[in-house]
């Protein structure tokens, strides 16, 4: 059986998908899709965590997902890569439950059954460089979450530098 942290991402895209097309109004219905679609509680409540977090922080995640996608107009590329990708950033910057080797893990798995073939080195290269980019040693070594303690603020102020960087 799909382990539930695997079905919930699985839920959160599918709603994500179609949010994606049908416009920001449509986030209100995401507990009635949830329910439809699945039976656990816990799956469909970190479903909602994954979708009402990706939603709420949308502009920065797609501005990261930009700054490291430089030959990629996030408007052009598919909208399953597009959702996987967010989903993932979220969860390794804000959400921090899960060690970001699995995160990338799920979402490139999430891309290969979704999308298309290459769709899964293409989230594995993006979100590998987004985390290279966002890693320097940390003092406790708990990865992303030790590193983005303070999410917005360290994501906010590596954009600047990098806007910085390209303005020079």
């Amino acid at each position: 059986p799909m382990k539930k942290r695997t079905r919930s991402r699985e839920l959160a895209l599918q709603f994500l998908y179609q949010l994606d097309l049908r416009g920001a109004d449509f986030l209100d219905e995401a507990k009635a899709f949830l329910r439809d679609e699945e039976s656990d509680k816990g799956t469909r409540e970190f479903a909602l965590h994954l979708i009402r977090g990706t939603s709420e922080h949308l502009s920065s995640i797609d501005e990261l997902i930009r700054s490291v996608a430089q030959n990629w107009d996030i408007e052009r590329m598919a909208v399953i890569d597009r959702n996987v990708l967010r989903i993932a950033i979220f969860e390794l910057l804000w959400s921090q439950e899960v060690p970001a080797p699995v995160v990338i893990d799920e979402a490139v798995e999430l891309a290969k059954a979704y999308s298309t073939e290459r769709s899964g080195s293409f989230v594995n290269g993006i979100l590998g460089a987004l985390v290279e980019e966002h890693s320097s040693p940390a003092p406790n070594d708990r990865g992303m979450a030790g590193i983005v303690g303070d999410g917005l603020e360290i994501v906010e102020s590596a954009l600047l530098e990098r806007l910085e960087e390209n303005a020079e």
